[in-house]
């Protein structure tokens, strides 16, 4: 959304919006010049943006339909579109490069953006998240044809675009409170596939089966380090950064290094390594992008990165993203006792997933569990953090309020490592951990002068 909100504003247009919280983000849009307010109230609404034939009403799915200012706008006759629709209507004249999956879309889709904008071939982007190299979600080309957008599956949203070309990064059960099955679920994803230019390709990861497509575009497999059209071999750690070699069908691209952590970034990289080579990007400059590539804010976000405590934030919401996520760190920091914060996001998804999640969450050393973050929906009875908890296997487990969450940080022992794991508020909370630790490492190293 804030993405769109940017590009009205790059065409001069006056951009007012609601969020159901104020954060870093929304106070940057305010900054450029948005009205933005906090609390569901039509006497909040700008009094230029009451007139229903100069107003253009732009809504994610993630707003409830009761919503009362969503309701007068529907009652007084307001032109109303889905923020996916818009995003269809805004690509139409455009090549698009689309990147799907239930996990690693953010990520993969600011990869590309970067390699792109690196090389001759450039790019526009619409991200899901704010690309540390640019700080910003909205990248502009006066050049180039193409537009990466990140192609949401919530709501069957990405049915909206046509793209050029496309990624599929996963495709696990995930939003079953829409799709009701698995097998709707795969549906929409091959109506996705089905609905890429005849002239384009499709890149799939390895093991997501897509089944056999209506038109016949090319399909390309990338894989982390398995045998596929694209995959890495040779994967090595060296001072924390990933080096690796390449595969692919112009020849081995050898060494690459990537400039931001985690072991699933290495396979994010191959997909977005395998899109740029498909439109003849040369090796140097994807080369000397993924050395400069800098990550995603709340994507394996270092906070703290120091000998003796490292803080890492990140977006994971789904039981893989949380599995790749504690893997990763696991192997980066051997023999380090990892904790971690982790706030549920949906009552819906966390019914559905309740054993994955349990099983992911059991990989750490020591969990803190936090309430439920309902984000668009209603609580469902039964449903809570303690049905989670319940199945986790490690003894070291605790639930926590998140009124209580800073002062737990301040009685435990220092962490060696710890990651704050969500897709809800848990990033308002980052600041003021990273400042309770910062202060007992502190207190620490006094203690042993």
């Amino acid at each position: 959304m804030s993405a769109l909100a940017r590009y009205f504003i790059s065409l001069k247009k006056t951009v007012a919006g609601y969020d159901r919280s104020e954060t870093d983000l929304t106070r940057e849009l305010a900054r450029e010049g948005m009205f933005i307010h906090y609390t569901d109230d039509v006497k909040l609404i700008p009094v230029n943006f009451k007139d229903r034939n100069d107003t253009l009403i732009v809504f994610t799915p993630a707003v409830p339909s009761d919503h009362t200012e969503l309701v007068f706008f529907k009652t007084n006759g307001f032109q109303i579109k889905k923020r996916a629709e818009v995003l269809g209507i805004i690509s139409r004249s455009s090549d698009v490069l689309a990147i799907a999956g239930t996990h690693g879309k953010t990520t993969t889709s600011t990869m590309v953006s970067h390699l792109l904008k690196s090389s001759d071939i450039d790019c526009n982007a619409f991200l899901g998240g704010i690309a540390i190299n640019y700080n910003n979600n909205l990248l502009l080309s006066d050049k180039s044809r193409f537009v990466v957008v990140e192609a949401d599956e919530y709501d069957r949203s990405f049915l909206q675009l046509n793209p050029k070309a496309a990624i599929i990064t996963s495709m696990d059960a995930d939003h079953l409170d829409i799709y009701g099955t698995y097998d709707e679920y795969q549906k929409a994803f091959k109506q996705f596939a089905s609905q890429i230019s005849p002239d384009g390709f499709l890149v799939v990861k390895n093991g997501v089966e897509i089944g056999k497509l209506e038109s016949a575009i090319k399909v390309y497999s990338y894989s982390l380090n398995e045998k596929a059209d694209f995959y890495a071999s040779n994967i090595q750690i060296k001072d924390g950064v990933y080096h690796y070699d390449v595969v692919t069908p112009k020849g081995v691209y050898k060494d690459i290094e990537l400039g931001f952590p985690g072991l699933l970034n290495v396979e994010n990289s191959i997909a977005a390594i395998a899109m740029v080579t498909l439109l003849n990007m040369d090796e140097a400059s994807i080369r000397k992008a993924m050395k400069s590539f800098r990550g995603v804010k709340r994507r394996f976000e270092y906070h703290i990165n120091q000998k003796n405590l490292v803080f890492i934030d990140d977006y994971g919401h789904h039981p893989e993203e949380l599995r790749f996520t504690i893997e990763s760190v696991k192997k980066m920091f051997p023999g380090k006792k990892v904790t971690g914060i982790f706030q549920p996001h949906l009552y819906s998804r966390t019914s559905d997933l309740v054993n994955e999640f349990a099983q992911s969450l059991s990989l750490l050393d020591e969990l803190i569990l936090l309430e439920i973050y309902p984000a668009r929906e209603k609580p469902i009875p039964g449903v809570t953090s303690n049905m989670v908890i319940q199945k986790v296997s490690i003894n070291q487990k605790h639930l926590c309020l998140k009124k209580d969450l800073v002062k737990t940080i301040e009685n435990m022992p220092l962490p060696e490592v710890l990651i704050t794991m969500g897709a809800g508020d848990i990033d308002t909370f980052v600041e003021p951990i990273k400042q309770v630790l910062l202060k007992k490492l502190q207190n620490t190293a006094g203690a042993h002068l």
